[in-house]
């Protein structure tokens, strides 16, 4: 089953106020493990980038000038999605977005199935008794998601984070541990598989890295350090 995990960030709260897109970042999985490929754009939002949404993601107005408008990467970014399904934490938010640029440049909106995570954790969690909160930033920490580079805020981090709380709040690492040990050492496939021809992947001994690379982090590192000046707190750093 092909997935992608996405994530945006945007100019503000409001689109039907016109607020805008200003990066997306997409993480392919298929039947629950990432593939490698993957889908990150910075986008112009022909407006400026109010002060109150820098101080949440750091991309100002000067930043996004010479990037491509999202009429420029639409076709990529739909060509990217296809028919997969979506997963997405807090899913109606970014969805009003994406559709929303879509059908400024006359296109129509996506009909992918979706899952949003926090309803799926809401479902999951407090079966299990928790009470806690449902932000990204919570789970993470609850289901134990290193959130080490969770300071440099951005779409395609985000994403790579929520792919390990989907992996978790989806039971993917329990399935695999119990297919290795039933399978004394591999995967088995069930009668469906072996009925529709679909090869089953092993898992693999050690966590995934990152899907975000070395390069990606230290040029995010770089344009962080550059934000606040002295006096002037940045949330990405706190």
């Amino acid at each position: 089953m092909r997935e992608i995990v996405l994530d945006t960030e945007t100019t503000g709260l409001k689109h039907q106020e016109g607020d805008r897109l200003v990066e997306i970042g997409c993480i392919e999985l298929v039947d629950g493990m990432p593939t490698g490929e993957k889908l990150h754009r910075y986008m112009n939002p022909e407006r400026d980038v109010p002060e109150e949404a820098v101080n949440v993601h750091g991309l100002t107005t000067e930043r996004l000038r010479d990037e491509p408008r999202f009429v420029d990467i639409a076709d990529e970014l739909l060509d990217f999605l296809g028919d997969a399904q979506l997963v997405i934490h807090n899913a109606e938010f970014d969805l009003a977005f994406i559709n929303m640029e879509l059908r400024q440049i006359g296109r129509k909106t996506l009909e992918n199935d979706v899952v949003d995570t926090i309803a799926k954790a809401r479902q999951e969690l407090r079966a299990k008794g928790y009470g806690g909160s449902f932000s990204l930033d919570a789970l993470c920490r609850h289901l134990g998601v290193s959130e080490k580079a969770r300071g440099l805020h951005g779409a395609l981090l985000d994403a790579d984070l929520l792919v390990k709380v989907y992996q978790k709040l989806s039971g993917f690492e329990e399935q695999m541990g119990m297919n290795l040990a039933a399978g004394g050492g591999s995967i088995q496939a069930s009668d469906s598989d072996s009925s529709t021809g679909v090869s089953v992947v092993p898992p693999r001994p050690n966590p995934l890295p990152s899907l975000v690379s070395a390069e990606e982090m230290e040029a995010h590192e770089k344009f962080v350090a550059t934000l606040g000046g002295k006096k002037k707190k940045t949330l990405w750093k706190y």
